[in-house]
């Protein structure tokens, strides 16, 4: 008699933590999917006014479909006589601004979360330093030092000065990925009869893949849409990039809202074709390198 009672709230707690924790589960995804979709709304809206007539993009009240979707703006966008000269230009740009930033930033990265020398916390705290100067500060800098040089209008000084910014924030994001991994991985493999070189590149290597990856996306991305710089430093229309050229769909006679949707649509579209490129390359890179480990 005096058991019974006992055991009724003993089984009852459990069940309503169990559906407190369900509705907390609830609010959770439903905030969740609240974020996606106000952060998804602009993209979706970008790829609608590419597609509407030009009718519907300024009707009111707005309509967020359309039942006539047309690919006339993406034509005029395709057809602009500098669109193909810029995708040029960004390719080269970006694809020099990757590299180059993840070649000497792997290596420097590699440097100083493995090797002790003098002034290694002053060169993590100039890393550190150079983030926070404002790029509008450095514009007329840059442009006089280029100019000396001669690579004004050029996309190799384009490049130079897109790794002033990119190499800081690539070093300290791949030196905590090399600090992450064991160094007990590479005194194994040296063990073993491999160099440190031979270690670094068949053991951290294929650990290091999501951080390479990472930093790629970044470089990619940073250097696909920068504007200033290109603008300031490029002059000649077959070297503009592509965020040069959607501000030609802005004249004095307005804006042709639907081209440049259309065209920012084609813009944004190598950097996620990128993207899940290198996305099915991460666990490539973490089985590998586990295996090899």
């Amino acid at each position: 008699m005096n058991g019974a009672p006992a055991s009724s709230p003993r089984r009852a707690r459990p069940a309503s933590r169990l559906r407190a924790g369900g509705r907390r589960s609830l609010r959770a995804d439903g905030l969740g999917l609240l974020f996606c979709a106000v952060m998804a709304f602009p993209l979706y809206w970008m790829v609608l006014t590419a597609i509407r007539p030009a009718s519907e993009i300024r009707s009111n009240p707005p309509r967020f479909w359309t039942l006539d979707p047309t690919l006339d703006h993406v034509r005029r966008a395709l057809d602009s006589e500098t669109f193909w000269s810029s995708v040029r230009a960004s390719a080269l740009v970006g694809a020099g601004t990757v590299v180059v930033s993840v070649l000497i930033g792997v290596l420097a990265a590699y440097a100083v979360a493995r090797f002790s020398f003098a002034g290694r916390r002053a060169f993590v705290l100039v890393i550190l330093s150079v983030q926070m100067i404002p790029l509008a500060g450095l514009i007329i800098p840059l442009y006089l030092l280029l100019s000396d040089a001669g690579l004004t209008d050029s996309l190799t000084g384009v490049v130079l000065t897109y790794l002033v910014f990119m190499l800081p924030f690539t070093v300290w994001l791949l030196r905590g990925f090399v600090a992450g991994i064991p160094v007990e991985l590479e005194e194994a493999a040296m063990v073993d009869g491999c160099t440190r070189a031979g270690a670094f590149r068949r053991v951290t290597l294929p650990l290091l893949a999501p951080g390479l990856v990472a930093t790629s996306i970044y470089s990619l991305v940073q250097a696909w849409n920068e504007y200033v710089l290109a603008y300031v430093l490029l002059s000649s229309n077959d070297k503009q990039t592509v965020s040069i050229w959607l501000v030609s769909f802005q004249t004095s006679f307005g804006t042709d809202y639907g081209a440049l949707m259309a065209g920012a649509t084609l813009t944004a579209l190598p950097v996620v074709v990128f993207f899940m490129i290198v996305q099915r390359r991460v666990a490539a890179g973490l089985a590998a390198g586990a295996v090899k480990g």
